[in-house]
């Protein structure tokens, strides 16, 4: 996990197409920019960047889905639930499951944990829509590093 170039996910752990889900797992760096300012000498993993692991987990899960042919972009956030921090060196788990799909958007539902116990979960809407020119490929490359191509297969 690399907090300051938002780079959240670490490694896919399983993808399983015919639940339209996906576990990734992340491990919050002991050192980052982020926790000079969040907060000195306490630091702490800020709420939305917690949001966006769970939105990259629902990402890469809706590029696999789809065949990598459109890029989902971050458009609601609902029913967010924070339960407690979440300090440097922690594992996170995150899960995200499909739970609709049409009219050039999707919802998923996501969570995450450390050592099973919930830390946050929210439900995320992306708008579907063609590649900009050139992110097709940083995101290929960016789901070959993080082993999603290998559970895509």
């Amino acid at each position: 996990m690399r907090l300051e170039y938002f780079e959240m996910i670490d490694r896919v752990e399983s993808l399983d197409r015919e639940a339209k889900r996906i576990v990734v797992r992340s491990v919050v760096p002991r050192e980052s920019p982020v926790f000079e300012g969040h907060f000195p000498g306490h630091p702490l993993v800020p709420g939305v960047l917690l949001t966006e692991t769970m939105a990259q987990a629902s990402g890469y899960l809706v590029l696999a889905l789809m065949g990598y042919t459109h890029m989902p972009f971050l458009m609601a956030v609902d029913k967010a639930r924070f339960r407690t921090f979440v300090e440097p060196d922690a594992v996170l788990d995150i899960e995200a499951a499909l739970v609709h799909e049409g009219s050039g958007y999707v919802g998923t539902k996501a969570r995450i944990a450390v050592c099973g116990k919930p830390i946050c979960d929210a439900e995320l809407r992306f708008r579907i829509m063609p590649f900009p020119p050139g992110l097709d490929d940083q995101m290929r490359a960016q789901a070959a590093r993080i082993g999603l191509t290998e559970h895509a297969a």
